[in-house]
């Protein structure tokens, strides 16, 4: 029987494919936002759902937000993200800083 891929396997892999790395690296900054929520939550010991009963929403509303952070189409508003910061403990922090490469 095949032995399962591991999502980590899986993402080497695929990173050693000629483009792959560049596009993976354009999404950079997506992908450690999505990290830090997710993380934030589960430093906080948290459940999606203990998370949606704050914000007055369901498990399904927080799960979606924290898969749709990169997502261009269906991206969560600030305001969102504020409430979701809130039922965190936290507060939500934007700021822009100076782009090394210009």
């Amino acid at each position: 029987m095949k032995q399962k891929t591991t999502h980590k396997k899986f993402k080497e892999k695929a990173l050693k494919k000629t483009g792959i790395l560049a596009e993976y690296k354009k999404l950079e900054d997506e992908f450690m936002l999505i990290e830090e929520f997710i993380r934030a939550r589960k430093t906080s010991g948290k459940t999606q759902l203990e998370i949606a009963t704050k914000m007055k929403t369901t498990q399904s509303v927080v799960a979606r937000i924290e898969s749709n952070l990169n997502n261009k189409k269906h991206s969560p508003t600030i305001s969102t993200l504020k409430r979701y910061a809130d039922a965190l403990g936290c507060h939500l922090l934007v700021k822009l800083e100076k782009d090394v490469k210009s």
